[in-house]
């Protein structure tokens, strides 16, 4: 009976382990990229976007663990609860599309972000203990110490790494939070198991059916089956560039030139830009001409002019696309500045300000990055 209750020695193998970190990165890169530019999409294929990713993030970490489960070599038999496998597959699912809902539907600041990444950490923390808690024929025993180190270490490397691929929608930033992702799954398993240990039971307390760790390994080769399909669909389709038509040799480009010279009509002149703008719940549009300033707020903008503040549709990112060409600057990642429109620029050691001559207009700061711009076009 003693005997019993006695801790069962048990290994870890360590190559399963590195695949499970392998199946982290995959599911973070492809999680994290399918939410990309969702402010250009609309409200159902954001949603669309949000849900696969969170079935992605959130299968990902499943799998991780039980990829890493299967490394777990013990003397004796042991099973899993199917009915608690499976739920602890859809809490770590449902807590980080909660998370992916915060950042994308409503608007994105440094607490959504922070709180996103509290979430995810909370998801990785819980999957792992409701996972384990489906073990048959042995018991799992915590510490104090494994519990908190875990929590801690989830939470902080989920925070850093939303923070990361949040702080800034580019594809290094995604990469970069890809990667403390998978680090923050797999330590947080790799910390947890290290300070566990392992009773073995005479019975079974089942929910569900019980499953085998080889009927275990078929559900997780699946599931990491639909996580590398998915991540090398998202993969092909950011890599394959747009269709470029072929430009002619030089010197049929200069026999074509001046047949094209004579026969071409003069080209119109292009119509102005107007911004489709919202003010007190009426539609207006606003010409690009008298806009001092853009700011972005969340998935859209405010545009600032002499009659006031309006409300634009378009990102930031849009904004910049069709404003720079007007003859706007950036002189911020989250501003655009109409140079006819500043009165005064100011430097103050490596940043700057600009001041407009309309009375109510804000200053707009002038960030490190693009101070050498401003500068140039100020001088």
């Amino acid at each position: 009976m003693l005997r019993a209750m006695e801790f069962i020695d048990y290994q870890h193998n360590y190559w399963l382990l590195a695949i499970a970190f392998l199946v982290a990165l995959v599911a973070g890169a492809t999680g994290l990229s399918l939410t990309k530019d969702l402010s250009k999409k609309t409200v159902l294929q954001r949603k669309l976007s949000v849900a696969l990713a969170g079935i992605t993030l959130g299968g990902g970490i499943w799998s991780m663990h039980f990829v890493a489960m299967l490394g777990l070599q013990m003397p004796i038999l042991f099973y899993y609860d199917a009915a608690v496998t499976l739920v602890s597959a859809l809490i770590a699912i449902l807590i980080v599309t909660m998370a992916l809902l915060l950042l994308h539907f409503t608007k994105r600041t440094h607490v959504t972000i922070f709180a996103a990444g509290v979430l995810v950490g909370v998801g990785v923390l819980t999957m792992h203990y409701v996972g384990m808690a489906g073990m048959q024929l042995c018991r799992p025993v915590y510490t104090a110490f494994g519990v908190i180190s875990s929590s801690v270490l989830a939470i902080g490397l989920c925070i850093l790494a939303f923070g990361i691929a949040y702080g800034s929608r580019t594809n290094r930033n995604i990469l970069i939070g890809t990667i403390c992702f998978g680090v923050a799954v797999t330590a947080v398993h790799s910390l947890a198991m290290t300070s566990t240990n392992f009773i073995a039971e005479a019975a079974t307390q089942e929910i569900g059916p019980l499953i085998s760790n080889e009927v275990m390994a078929i559900g997780v080769i699946l599931s990491s089956f639909v996580i590398f399909g998915a991540f090398l669909w998202v993969g092909s389709t950011m890599l394959v560039p747009n269709e470029i038509a072929p430009s002619p040799a030089p010197q049929e480009a200069a026999i074509d030139a001046a047949p094209a010279a004579l026969t071409q009509k003069p080209k119109a002149p292009a119509a102005p830009l107007w911004l489709p703008c919202e003010k007190d719940g009426g539609k207006v549009r606003v010409p690009a001409t008298d806009i001092a300033f853009v700011r972005a707020d969340g998935h859209y903008t405010q545009v600032y002019t002499s009659n006031g503040r309006f409300y634009c549709v378009w990102p930031i990112t849009e904004a910049t696309k069709r404003l720079l060409p007007e003859g706007f600057i950036k002189v911020h990642r989250s501003y655009l500045v109409n140079p006819g429109k500043v009165a005064r620029f100011e430097r103050s050691k490596d940043k700057g300000r600009c001041s407009f001559a309309v009375t109510g207009l804000p200053d707009v700061p002038v960030s490190r990055s693009h101070l050498k711009d401003a500068e140039d076009v100020f001088a």
